[in-house]
C-alpha cells in the first residue's frame, strides 16, 4: 500500500456514514475566515466616540457650530448668485445639521454606555473593598477583645506591688507577735485587683 493511499484512508472515515470531507484537526488553530465586512477594534472605536462626545459637549463646539452656520447663511444670502450653493430655504444646511445630529446622538449614547460600564466596574470594586474592610475590622475587633480578655488574667505591676505590700504588713504583724486569724491578701484585695487591671 502506498503512502498516498494511507493518508487518504486516514482522512476519510470508514463505515456507513463515510463522507469525503477531511477531518477537522482539533490540535491546531482554525485558519481565519475571510470576512466581507470590515473589521475594527471596538476599544479604539469606543475611545474615538468618547473623544467626539466630549468635544460635542463643550462650549468650543457650540461656538464653532454657530460660526459655521452664520458664515453659511451670510454666504448664501450675500454672495453672487452663481457662487451660492444653498439658496434661501437652506435645504442643504438643514440636511447637514440633521446628518450631524443623527451621528452625534449614537456617539453620545455609546460614550455614555462605556462610562456606565466603567462606573459599574468601579462600584463593584468599591463594594468588594468595603466588604474586605468590614471583614478586616471585625477580625481586628475580635483580636482586640481576645487581647483584653487575656490581659484581664495577667497580673499588673501595681497589683503585684500592692500584694507584696500586704504580705509585708502581714509578716510584720506576725513578727510583732499578733497571732490573729491570718487573712490572705488575695481575699482582702479581691475587689481592688479588678480595678487595677
Amino acid at each position: 500500500m502506498t503512502p498516498e493511499r494511507e493518508s487518504t484512508r486516514e482522512r476519510t472515515p470508514a463505515g456507513a456514514t463515510a463522507t469525503a470531507r477531511t477531518r477537522v484537526r482539533l490540535d491546531q488553530p482554525r485558519a481565519p475566515r475571510r470576512r466581507l465586512l470590515p473589521e475594527w477594534d471596538p476599544e479604539a472605536f469606543g475611545r474615538l466616540s468618547e473623544r467626539i462626545a466630549r468635544f460635542l459637549g463643550t462650549g468650543r463646539f457650540i461656538v464653532w457650530m454657530t460660526v459655521v452656520i452664520i458664515l453659511w447663511v451670510v454666504w448664501n444670502v450675500f454672495a453672487p448668485r452663481d457662487l451660492r450653493f444653498d439658496n434661501y430655504p437652506f435645504i442643504f444646511l438643514t440636511l447637514m445639521l440633521s446628518l450631524q445630529a443623527s451621528y452625534a446622538a449614537p456617539l453620545i449614547l455609546l460614550a455614555q454606555n462605556r462610562q456606565d460600564d466603567r462606573d459599574r466596574v468601579n462600584l463593584e470594586q468599591d463594594r468588594k473593598q468595603n466588604e474586605r474592610s468590614i471583614a478586616d475590622t471585625e477580625y481586628l475587633t475580635r483580636e482586640i477583645a481576645a487581647l483584653r480578655i487575656g490581659l484581664g488574667e495577667v497580673a499588673t505591676r501595681d497589683w503585684i506591688r500592692s500584694e507584696l505590700q500586704d504580705l509585708m504588713k502581714e509578716l510584720d504583724h506576725r513578727k510583732d507577735g499578733h497571732h490573729e486569724h491570718a487573712v490572705f491578701p488575695a481575699e482582702r484585695s479581691r475587689g481592688r485587683d479588678v480595678d487595677d487591671r
